[in-house]
Protein backbone atom coordinates (compact mmCIF):
# COMPACT_ATOMS: atom_id res chain seq x y z
CA UNK A 1 0.00 0.00 0.00
CA UNK A 2 1.85 3.12 -1.07
CA UNK A 3 0.47 6.95 -0.01
CA UNK A 4 -1.28 9.07 -2.32
CA UNK A 5 0.19 12.66 -2.35
CA UNK A 6 -2.01 13.59 -5.54
CA UNK A 7 -3.77 13.08 -8.61
CA UNK A 8 -0.17 12.75 -10.10
CA UNK A 9 2.53 11.23 -7.62
CA UNK A 10 2.15 7.93 -5.13
CA UNK A 11 4.79 7.44 -2.78
CA UNK A 12 5.96 3.75 -2.35
CA UNK A 13 6.36 2.01 0.76
CA UNK A 14 9.65 0.89 -0.22
CA UNK A 15 10.96 4.60 -0.36
CA UNK A 16 9.74 5.04 3.36
CA UNK A 17 11.67 4.23 6.63
CA UNK A 18 9.51 3.99 9.38
CA UNK A 19 11.18 4.12 13.04
CA UNK A 20 9.75 3.53 16.56
CA UNK A 21 10.21 4.30 19.98
CA UNK A 22 8.58 5.37 23.15
CA UNK A 23 6.58 7.86 23.29
CA UNK A 24 6.35 10.80 25.69
CA UNK A 25 2.47 11.65 25.32
CA UNK A 26 -0.31 9.84 27.50
CA UNK A 27 -1.13 6.23 27.87
CA UNK A 28 -0.23 5.41 31.73
CA UNK A 29 1.99 2.72 32.85
CA UNK A 30 1.67 1.45 28.71
CA UNK A 31 4.34 4.62 27.82
CA UNK A 32 7.13 2.94 28.95
CA UNK A 33 6.74 -0.39 27.87
CA UNK A 34 5.04 0.22 24.22
CA UNK A 35 6.73 2.00 20.72
CA UNK A 36 3.77 4.10 19.80
CA UNK A 37 5.87 6.99 18.54
CA UNK A 38 6.56 6.88 15.10
CA UNK A 39 9.10 8.55 12.49
CA UNK A 40 8.95 8.19 9.24
CA UNK A 41 11.74 9.06 6.62
CA UNK A 42 11.33 9.73 2.87
CA UNK A 43 14.48 10.70 0.82
CA UNK A 44 14.04 13.28 -1.51
CA UNK A 45 16.90 13.12 -3.17
CA UNK A 46 16.95 9.24 -4.46
CA UNK A 47 12.99 9.19 -4.70
CA UNK A 48 12.09 7.62 -8.32
CA UNK A 49 8.78 8.81 -8.19
CA UNK A 50 9.63 12.73 -8.14
CA UNK A 51 10.09 14.60 -11.37
CA UNK A 52 13.16 17.03 -11.61
CA UNK A 53 11.01 19.96 -10.99
CA UNK A 54 8.49 18.77 -8.23
CA UNK A 55 12.20 17.09 -6.46
CA UNK A 56 13.38 21.25 -6.84
CA UNK A 57 10.53 22.30 -5.60
CA UNK A 58 10.37 20.71 -2.95
CA UNK A 59 14.24 20.64 -1.52
CA UNK A 60 13.94 24.41 -2.03
CA UNK A 61 10.76 24.71 -0.30
CA UNK A 62 11.27 22.28 2.90
CA UNK A 63 14.93 23.16 3.33
CA UNK A 64 14.60 24.02 6.54
CA UNK A 65 12.70 20.44 7.86
CA UNK A 66 14.99 18.53 5.15
CA UNK A 67 18.38 16.51 6.60
CA UNK A 68 20.59 15.47 3.94
CA UNK A 69 17.80 15.65 1.06
CA UNK A 70 15.60 13.71 3.87
CA UNK A 71 12.41 14.79 5.07
CA UNK A 72 11.08 13.17 8.77
CA UNK A 73 7.61 13.20 10.28
CA UNK A 74 6.99 12.80 13.86
CA UNK A 75 3.67 11.49 15.28
CA UNK A 76 3.12 10.85 19.10
CA UNK A 77 0.05 11.69 19.75
CA UNK A 78 -2.24 8.82 19.76
CA UNK A 79 -1.61 5.57 21.92
CA UNK A 80 -1.57 3.50 19.73
CA UNK A 81 1.13 2.72 17.24
CA UNK A 82 -1.17 2.17 14.34
CA UNK A 83 -2.83 5.60 14.72
CA UNK A 84 0.16 7.71 14.89
CA UNK A 85 1.34 5.90 11.68
CA UNK A 86 -1.55 6.72 9.84
CA UNK A 87 -1.29 10.90 11.34
CA UNK A 88 2.65 10.96 10.29
CA UNK A 89 1.61 9.30 6.84
CA UNK A 90 -1.07 11.96 6.11
CA UNK A 91 1.15 14.84 7.62
CA UNK A 92 4.02 13.59 5.03
CA UNK A 93 1.39 13.66 2.35
CA UNK A 94 -0.31 17.32 3.04
CA UNK A 95 3.32 18.34 3.56
CA UNK A 96 4.73 17.13 0.12
CA UNK A 97 0.97 18.27 -1.13
CA UNK A 98 2.05 21.70 -0.33
CA UNK A 99 5.85 21.67 -1.77
CA UNK A 100 4.69 20.28 -4.69
CA UNK A 101 2.02 22.67 -5.53
CA UNK A 102 2.88 24.84 -8.50
CA UNK A 103 3.65 28.63 -7.19
CA UNK A 104 0.65 31.12 -7.65
CA UNK A 105 0.30 33.92 -10.01
CA UNK A 106 2.68 36.71 -9.28
CA UNK A 107 0.95 39.93 -7.64
CA UNK A 108 0.39 42.99 -10.10
CA UNK A 109 1.61 46.18 -8.16
CA UNK A 110 -1.14 48.65 -7.75
CA UNK A 111 -1.43 52.46 -6.61
CA UNK A 112 -3.70 53.82 -4.21
CA UNK A 113 -6.82 55.67 -5.12
CA UNK A 114 -7.14 59.34 -4.87
CA UNK A 115 -10.18 58.79 -2.50
CA UNK A 116 -8.39 56.26 -0.44
CA UNK A 117 -5.75 58.67 0.04
CA UNK A 118 -7.67 61.93 0.60
CA UNK A 119 -9.17 59.47 3.26
CA UNK A 120 -5.99 58.35 5.16
CA UNK A 121 -4.90 62.01 4.86
CA UNK A 122 -8.57 63.40 6.25
CA UNK A 123 -8.18 60.93 9.63
CA UNK A 124 -4.67 61.88 9.88
CA UNK A 125 -5.77 65.86 10.23
CA UNK A 126 -8.29 64.40 12.61
CA UNK A 127 -6.58 62.70 15.03
CA UNK A 128 -3.80 65.26 14.43
CA UNK A 129 -6.25 68.39 15.96
CA UNK A 130 -7.77 65.62 18.77
CA UNK A 131 -4.51 65.06 19.81
CA UNK A 132 -3.96 69.15 19.83
CA UNK A 133 -7.15 70.12 21.34
CA UNK A 134 -5.94 67.21 24.20
CA UNK A 135 -3.12 69.16 25.30
CA UNK A 136 -2.15 72.01 27.65
CA UNK A 137 -1.18 73.97 25.17
CA UNK A 138 -3.49 74.97 22.20
CA UNK A 139 -1.75 75.27 18.82
CA UNK A 140 -3.56 78.79 18.38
Amino acid sequence: MAISVGPTLVIPRAELSVRFSRSSGPGGQGVNTTDSRVELSWDLGSSAVLTETQRARLLERLRGRLVDGVLTVTASEHREQRRNRAAAESRLAALVADGIRPPGPQRRPTRPTRGSQERRLAAKRARSDLKRRRSSRHGD
